[in-house]
């Protein structure tokens, strides 16, 4: 049965997801992994969700605040062998909830061009594609969303 807790970044299971996943961006982005890196230290983030299936975690997902208005969602992230489930999708809508209930509007986020498998999760989940905002202004790579949520 899965089961999503809320957490702190400074949780042992999400600190080795985040490896597994930074692992695997530098296989897919290569040299542009540096740039990316810088905006996603986890000791910033204060709220984080860690999905465990059996006791073993499998996934995770983070918000960070963006501003008064939005929170961005950071550090998504599902082992190889979970995928395909809809685990991402119930993470993410959990991430939405606790949004919405600490008072934010609108969730956005920043996932790299050869991140097939993001783009096509956000979408499903009703995230539409925004112009680059902050950092990620002006980088090609980047592809940035955003959803309303429902306070």
């Amino acid at each position: 049965m899965l089961q999503l807790i809320r957490t702190t970044s400074s949780n042992s299971d999400f600190i080795a997801l985040v490896e597994l996943l930074d692992e695997e961006l530098v296989e897919r982005d290569g040299d542009l992994n540096s740039f990316y890196d810088q905006f996603n230290k986890v000791e910033s983030i204060k709220h984080i969700i860690v999905a465990y299936e059996n006791q073993k975690p499998i996934s995770c997902g983070a918000l960070k605040e963006y501003n008064a208005q939005s929170m961005e969602i950071k550090r998504m992230y599902t082992v190889i062998e979970q995928r395909g489930k809809g685990i991402a999708s119930q993470l993410l809508a959990e991430l939405e909830k606790w949004a919405a209930e600490l008072g934010y509007a609108t969730c956005i986020l920043e996932t790299g061009k050869k991140q097939v498998e993001a783009v096509s999760l956000y979408k499903k989940n009703g995230y539409q594609l925004i112009e680059n905002y902050g950092q990620y202004k002006g980088v090609d790579n980047s592809l940035c969303f955003e959803k309303k949520l429902n306070l």
